[in-house]
């Protein structure tokens, strides 16, 4: 309906990066996923990102990039920002709408700052601008159920912080199949992307974000923190919308409610 999804990788001197894209429209939409990109890179998912974004394929050419291949320790989410630049500009994009969810909202933040003519509109979804004592908790402990090679227990774990209760009693009779599902292409690439997540720290420099943006969040989110972790954001972004789902957790985004309204934002 969309047309092909193409996935493709592109070449950098120190490593390379995979990205899909799908949709018929002339404007360009980026979307940035979060750490679940540490585990598993968007490699082979095409028709998957197909299924989860197609209400916006009708009017925009959707970009969706993994992080580059191989990391180097000690990366930030600012390092990453870099990186999602050039890939932008290896496919001539520019001017775009970025959406950025989780981890990848923190990359689209300093997208937005250092790269301003790259970024028309920004949405961030379920992530915040500087650490705190919540994700602080969570990420650590997955730091090291993945130092210890516990992969199905992080997995488990990260569903149970990620969704809703009501979503999670769908999901529990198949921890069995997620445990199994759940070992990273490279472990050492999602330590370092776990690790950007609990040193991100882009509030100060929130003030130079420009473009229109949307902020949304779960205000019960066991990941990032509730309600005022986006509220900060909302106070320091000038042109900025706040939605808060109150009943929602880090899943918010995945309401039948988002969609329409970042689909009206993006208009």
């Amino acid at each position: 309906m969309f047309g092909k999804i193409k996935e493709g990788t592109l070449q950098f001197e120190d490593s390379s990066m995979h990205y899909a894209a799908f949709g018929k429209g002339s404007r360009p939409l980026v979307i940035v996923p979060g750490l679940s990109d540490g585990l598993r890179t968007i490699k082979g998912t095409g028709p998957l990102l197909w299924f989860l974004y197609r209400s916006f394929a009708r009017e925009y050419r959707i970009w969706v990039f993994s992080r580059k291949n191989e990391l180097v320790p000690g990366m930030t989410t600012r390092d990453m920002a870099r990186d999602q630049a050039a890939a932008m500009d290896k496919l001539n994009i520019t001017g775009a709408r970025v959406m950025g969810i989780s981890q990848g909202g923190m990359i689209s933040q300093w997208l937005a700052i250092d790269y301003p003519k790259q970024v028309e509109k920004l949405v961030l979804v379920v992530t915040l601008s500087r650490q705190n004592e919540t994700i602080q908790k969570v990420v650590r402990n997955w730091i090291q159920l993945a130092e210890e090679e516990r992969y199905g227990d992080l997995a488990v774990d990260t569903m149970e912080k990620a969704y809703s209760e009501k979503a999670l009693r769908k999901w529990r009779p198949f921890y069995w199949l997620v445990r199994r599902t759940g070992t990273p292409v490279s472990k050492e690439r999602f330590l370092i992307q776990a690790n950007s997540c609990i040193t991100h720290n882009a509030y100060t420099e929130l003030n130079k974000i420009k473009c229109p943006t949307l902020i949304t969040g779960g205000g019960e989110d066991k990941i990032v923190g509730e309600a005022w972790v986006q509220q900060e954001m909302a106070d320091n972004i000038a042109n900025s919308q706040l939605i808060i789902y109150p009943d929602l957790g880090h899943d918010a985004f995945t309401t039948k409610d988002f969609n329409p309204r970042a689909l009206n934002f993006l208009r």
